[in-house]
């Protein structure tokens, strides 16, 4: 009997990381059905993002679904700035690396979307403004 009580915890972790894996596969496949047809999109700790016919959407994971946290018109975008999370106006040097934000500026607007990664926030900064650029 004491053998099988020492088995009881590893059981316990089997269990809770199978369901663990179950939640991320729902949320991937729901993502997939969210951003499909976009010409970019993202999916990572701080949330998801899409870029579809020139309007840039992130939402968060709650409850099952996507909520709509944000939109932004991207040909009415001026600036995009790299900025720390959680520094208030604290711009993100170039070697900086974790959590961030883009700040996009527009037609008197300004929205910050999270990344968890900061290179994927570069990639995303360089491809929103040459996407800006390219519908002016």
């Amino acid at each position: 009997m004491m053998h099988g009580l020492l088995w009881l915890p590893l059981l316990a972790a089997f269990v809770l990381l199978t369901a663990l894996g179950w939640l991320e596969r729902r949320r991937q496949n729901l993502f997939r059905n969210w951003a499909e047809g976009s010409e970019l999109s993202k999916l990572d700790g701080s949330g998801a993002a899409r870029l579809k016919d020139g309007l840039l959407t992130w939402s968060n994971f709650e409850a099952g679904q996507f909520k709509e946290q944000g939109t932004f018109v991207v040909t009415k975008l001026e600036l995009v700035e790299l900025m720390a999370l959680a520094s208030g106006d604290a711009p993100l040097t170039q070697e900086s690396q974790g959590r961030c934000r883009l700040r996009l500026v527009g037609s008197g607007n300004e929205m910050d979307v999270p990344f968890a990664d900061a290179e994927r926030a570069r990639s995303w900064m360089n491809q929103l403004m040459s996407r800006a650029r390219c519908d002016l």
